[in-house]
């Protein structure tokens, strides 16, 4: 008895699907074929002034690359994709799912039905929603993001699409906060991106007022930031000198820093802490303290197959590390989120911690220094560094 084709069933489906206009997308995972740094497929219905096409986003490790195909050519590349390269697909259509698993020569398909769903535009060419419209500032050009015919350069689309989730991530939680006008401190804020986007978005576009300050070690970064906010008429945006450590961030109301290495992230929450800020918000790069001590042994001998290999024992120090954070930071009374802010194709440095002060210092206090001290033991963990910082 031939077994059942369900690689030609999911493909029916598909086009059925794509014709009704009920097609959601379909998408493509557990790759195993000669392109290296591939990872998935995703398809969806576009209208081009050629006609309605299959429009296939191939997702690689640090970027993506769109094709579109007529229907006969994107179902031959499926069913090849299928039969050889990729283990499992799902099909989403406004009325149901569809997922394709394969092992070897077995097939099988699961359908699940959905109600309530509706399908995405297929205008190939519609306006991006991004905070930042206008390409053409001259911040955009002296940070290299824009060339000097306003537009954003092919080379930086990857950097102006990160910066702009962040704006998006970022505004909200700002316009919460109450004093007129904030001020919020970046802390290593290198050549500013962030700072530059935040203050363009919230003066123009919401027309909320705030003063910003990029603390940055290097001179020169901190005389050119200084210079290109003066030459875009940022009153309210400086930048300085020194350390995390060195500065004296009284009366911040937000205290942010991206991919500051190891520890220099413990800084900041710390002075954050310190000086009462309504929110913190980082996002961690490097967890070499943690892992150090992890790497000395003195782990509950039950997680040896866990912490045996580097990739591994360095995504528990990562996952350890931000833990103890938030935990730190719920103990001195924030209230503390941890969530993905940009897809890991554009940077693997993709964490964000968010932490906003609300008044619970004290509430559940011995529980959560419960948690701290079992995790602390479990993985052979003499102290965080910010826990040192905390203590003096």
């Amino acid at each position: 008895m031939t077994p059942p084709d369900r690689i030609a069933e999911l493909l029916d489906a598909t086009r059925e699907a794509f014709a009704e206009g009920s097609l959601i997308r379909l998408k493509l995972g557990g790759y195993h074929g000669p392109e290296a740094e591939l990872k998935s497929v995703e398809v969806k219905k576009i209208a081009t002034k050629a006609g309605d096409r299959y429009s296939f986003t191939y997702k690689y490790k640090t970027r993506d690359t769109i094709k579109n195909y007529e229907e006969a050519e994107a179902l031959a590349s499926l069913r090849a994709g299928l039969a050889e390269e990729f283990r499992s697909a799902q099909l989403s259509t406004t009325g149901f799912d569809l997922m394709f698993e394969r092992n070897g020569a077995k097939q099988r398909l699961k359908r699940t039905e959905a109600e309530g769903r509706a399908a995405p535009s297929t205008e190939h060419n519609r306006a991006k929603n991004r905070p930042l419209t206008e390409t053409g500032k001259p911040w955009l050009v002296a940070l290299g993001l824009a060339g000097k015919n306003g537009q954003i350069r092919h080379d930086a689309q990857d950097k102006f699409r990160q910066i702009n989730k962040m704006v998006e991530i970022f505004a909200p939680l700002i316009a919460g906060l109450r004093s007129e006008p904030p001020l919020i401190v970046d802390m290593g804020a290198g050549k500013g991106y962030l700072d530059f986007a935040l203050y363009d978005y919230l003066a123009t576009v919401v027309n909320r007022p705030v003063r910003i300050v990029g603390v940055e070690l290097r001179a020169p970064l901190v005389a050119d930031g200084n210079a290109t906010a003066k030459a875009s008429g940022f009153a309210g945006l400086r930048f300085e000198a020194g350390t995390i450590m060195e500065f004296d961030a009284s009366g911040a109301d937000a205290v942010i820093a991206l991919h500051a290495c190891d520890t220099a992230t413990d800084d900041a929450i710390f002075q954050g802490i310190r000086a009462g800020a309504a929110l913190i918000a980082v996002a961690p790069c490097c967890h070499k303290q943690i892992r150090r001590q992890m790497e000395a042994g003195q782990a509950d001998s039950r997680l040896e197959p866990l912490l045996r290999h580097g990739i591994f024992l360095e995504r528990q120090a990562e996952m350890i590390t931000d833990t103890l954070r938030a935990l730190l930071l719920e103990l001195h009374g924030y209230r503390t989120r941890v969530f993905e802010f940009v897809s890991d194709a554009h940077t693997p440095k993709n964490n964000l911690i968010v932490a906003e002060k609300d008044g619970r210092q004290g509430r559940d206090r011995a529980a959560v220094l419960g948690q701290i001290a079992e995790i602390k033991t479990l993985f052979g963990i003499g102290e965080h560094y910010l826990e040192e910082l905390l203590e003096q």
